[in-house]
């Protein structure tokens, strides 16, 4: 039986080729779009579950609250994880970990540089899987200058020499660390990503006492089941044991007193496996993922295989006319309704087992574009989910069960007397209320869906283009950022050289930088007429031509100037700090006093008052900062005079080489940086922008299928209302109308729910646009224009047929 069912099948598969083809091309695309974002999502909710405690591993994060602005961040205290440990028996281990920046390793006479080194507590290799193919997890880190290196950076070193008890020289730092062991690389899906990983006791501040400097990411593991909540109701007696009396000397206040100021400090922690979603920290160890982004994708992966399913429904039930005479004849021949519907789904499941061949070469050769737009690694190989061929077809036998369960008991039910006296034609589209209501809801469904995709594409392009030309308050046009601190004191003979070069308009140095990475300070100062009104702000230290070079305007006062000698006790205020301390253009000459860990007070006087700008994402407002006198950092920046700066560089390259630096010349765009900040938001418009474009795609796949159909089963009407007159624009109008209809529908239901739901997307923005009424006119136009152009295909090849023919049809 099950055979002649497949004979029955292939045989209606081929004779109704252009249906077939369009049900296999839009199931295919949308198994393909929903196989690849799947890949997409799993690989976002896996970071960080491969570790073998990973269920019951915490970090520790500060938080705090002052005038001036929010601390959220992710690294916290030096001493925080021992006390943690002492203080706490639920605390079963403490780990830390700290960037170790990028050195210059020596080896023999080859000199290397690696910007992922990582200082880490002993026990860290405890408390984390990270595999070691040689040495001892439990004391590869006990040692002082020993290091654990990846299996790559191992290649990287040594080529195929066995690196243990080899020497890695660093030599800025002038330290030698011994590798006592190797170690898998790090896998994609981790949060953090490091290739050596030296001992923590190496480290002098690792040492530290200090509860008010933190730098150092700290990691709990806590017993299996145990509600870590539990244990951060306990962490503000931590804060006020430790911290409260710190804060007291650097501060001059006592906690509780620093509290009714209406600020606040404390500790707080977060599951591990929720670091990758659910972070939002300043100065984190790698550009986290977001919950939000794999909400909206895991929904469209959903969406594009309903609006594949709903197109073969559609397609099948509008095409029941043409097999109601089988039917018919089959019922009375003694079938049972069980074998038709045994029938239609077995037909329905070759149609979508061909579609799922199809959309595994569609996705296998689509993986590369998504992961170029996505910055992933994603692959689809049956080796490495062992389970994922059985997955595949159990999905396709889903989908083909789902997609044809209503073509197949809409059939079955067909009644033999009524078909078979009223011909092939007796099944009209028409004939079934119920039907044409399910039907035109699906296609209003599809368009509802493609319009608001559409218009949260377009809302992402528009606030992507308003971020790249807004008015950040700087010029970030043609600056070149260059390390110049690898050329220790010949960095300022290199200024020198190019200072004289006519295509150098400005140069200056300083190891803040507005866009994409740079140093940060927090700055807690407080006004000289209230030394007890505290206000954090950031610090940038700069040097003399810093304004100049990147454009910034003075609101009031003037620069950092040689010909003033106080200037370094003086500062430059943006204009937030100084409305944040009370002041407005009246703040020259003022005074501010910073107080230090020691209890030591240092005055700084206001000389000046820059416009404020932007050196945030602007996904936050503009908060206080305060500028500093310092001519001694080592970015260099470089405003150049024109476009065509590749002869400049090749210059800059000459003068660098000729130092003999330990590092090659190398250097980035200021925007380029700036607009690497929006990296998320980028991705987010070209996977919406495409995933828009194949649901319109598919929707139209549908449509057009409809629209034939419906020109075939009136091809006698056609041909009467022609050789009565009608015009083929009439004609056509005849057969468009309808489908016109529901897209109309789909556009007023569509409209309101995309600019409800893209508003709220656009509040994580600080600075944002309006969404403006033509975006969502434009849609709704571009639907229409999309779906007539599909209908009115079919309709004017139908409409232009010889009349004597459509009436020889029947």
């Amino acid at each position: 039986m099950i055979r002649n069912y497949f004979k029955i099948a292939w045989r209606n598969l081929v004779r109704n080729r252009t249906f077939s083809a369009i049900n296999i091309s839009g199931l295919a695309i949308g198994l393909a779009s929903c196989m690849l974002i799947s890949l997409y999502v799993l690989d976002e909710l896996s970071f960080d579950r491969f570790h073998t405690k990973g269920d019951r591993i915490v970090r520790v994060f500060f938080h705090g609250i002052m005038q001036g602005g929010v601390m959220h961040e992710a690294h916290v205290m030096p001493p925080t994880a021992a006390a943690l440990k002492a203080d706490y028996p639920e605390v079963e281990e403490a780990t830390r970990l700290r960037q170790g920046g990028n050195p210059l390793i020596l080896i023999g006479e080859k000199l290397f540089t690696d910007d992922r080194l990582a200082f880490v507590d002993s026990n860290f290799l405890n408390v984390f899987t990270f595999p070691l193919t040689q040495g001892n997890p439990r004391t590869v880190l006990l040692e002082p200058n020993s290091v654990v290196i990846s299996k790559t950076a191992a290649e990287k070193y040594f080529g195929k020499q066995d690196p243990i008890g080899k020497i890695l020289s660093m030599k800025d730092w002038k330290a030698s660390y011994k590798v006592t062991g190797v170690m898998k690389d790090m896998p994609a899906n981790s949060h953090f990503h490091f290739d050596l990983l030296a001992s923590m006791s190496t480290l002098p501040e690792a040492k530290s006492t200090s509860w008010m400097v933190s730098e150092f990411f700290t990691y709990l593991v806590l017993p299996k089941g145990y509600d870590y909540k539990r244990l951060e109701a306990k962490l503000p007696q931590t804060v006020a044991k430790y911290m409260g009396p710190q804060l007291k000397q650097g501060l001059g206040m006592t906690l509780d007193e620093f509290r009714k100021k209406g600020n606040d400090i404390g500790l707080y922690l977060q599951p591990f496996t929720d670091i990758h979603l659910h972070s939002t920290f300043q100065y984190d160890l790698a550009t986290n993922g977001d919950l939000q982004y794999v909400y909206i994708f895991g929904a469209i992966a959903i969406i594009m295989l309903l609006i594949a399913c709903i197109n073969f429904m559609n397609l099948s039930t509008a095409g029941s006319s043409k097999r109601a005479r089988e039917v018919g004849v089959r019922k009375v021949m003694g079938s049972e309704k069980i074998e038709l519907v045994g029938q239609f789904l077995m037909e329905s499941i070759l149609l979508t087992t061909i579609a799922l061949i199809l959309g595994t070469v569609i996705c296998l050769a689509s993986l590369p574009l998504l992961n170029s737009i996505s910055g992933k690694t994603l692959a689809l190989h049956l080796d490495a989910i062992p389970a994922l061929l059985p997955a595949l077809v159990l999905f396709g036998l889903f989908v083909g069960v789902f997609a044809g369960s209503y073509p197949a008991f809409f059939l079955s039910s067909f009644k033999p007397i009524s078909v078979l006296k009223g011909g092939s034609g007796a099944i009209k589209l028409s004939s079934s209320g119920r039907t044409i209501g399910l039907r035109s809801s699906l296609v209003v469904f599809q368009f509802f869906i493609s319009i608001t995709l559409m218009v949260g594409t377009a809302v992402v392009y528009q606030q992507l283009k308003f971020i790249q030309n807004k008015k950040l308050g700087y010029d970030k046009e043609q600056v070149l950022v260059v390390p110049a601190w690898a050329l220790g004191k010949n960095k300022d003979v290199f200024r020198e050289e190019l200072s004289r070069d006519s295509r150098v308009s400005n140069i200056s140095m300083s190891g803040y930088i507005p866009a994409g990475p740079s140093d940060n300070n927090n700055f807690m100062i407080s006004p000289e007429t209230n030394t007890s009104q505290l206000v954090k702000t950031l610090r940038y230290d700069v040097d003399y031509d810093y304004l100049a070079t990147l454009g910034m305007q003075m609101k009031v006062g003037r620069n950092f100037s040689k010909a003033y000698g106080t200037d370094s006790s003086a500062i430059i205020l943006n204009e937030t700090a100084a409305k944040t301390l009370g002041w407005k253009d009246d703040a020259i000459d003022k005074t501010v006093s910073r107080r230090s860990n020691d209890g030591s007070t240092k005055t700084f006087r206001v000389i000046g008052i820059v416009k404020d700008f932007h050196f945030k994402s602007l996904h936050e407002a503009i908060t206080p900062l305060v500028m500093t006198l310092n001519v001694d950092n080592g970015w260099m920046i470089i405003k150049t005079k024109s476009k065509e700066v590749s002869g400049l560089l090749a210059t800059m390259e000459t003068h660098w080489k000729s130092f003999k630096p330990d590092l090659p010349f190398s250097y980035t765009f200021l925007d380029q940086r700036y607009n690497d900040t929006y990296k998320a938001e980028q991705k987010t418009g070209q996977i919406l922008g495409l995933f828009a474009g194949l649901t319109i795609f598919v929707a139209c796949l549908g449509l057009f299928g409809l629209a034939t159909f419906t020109a075939e089963q009136r091809t006698k009407e056609i041909g009467v209302r022609k050789v009565l007159g009608a015009s083929v624009a009439g004609i056509v109008a005849l057969l468009s109308k309808d489908f016109l209809k529901l897209v109309c529908i789909a556009i007023v239901l569509a409209l309101p729910v995309s600019w409800w739901m893209m508003s709220r997307w656009l509040q994580d923005f600080a600075y944002k646009i309006d969404i403006s009424w033509w975006v969502l006119a434009l849609a709704g136009l571009l639907s229409i224009a999309v779906a007539l152009f599909t209908v009115s295909f079919q309709s004017i090849k139908a409409a232009l047929m010889n009349p004597v023919k459509s009436l020889r049809a029947e």
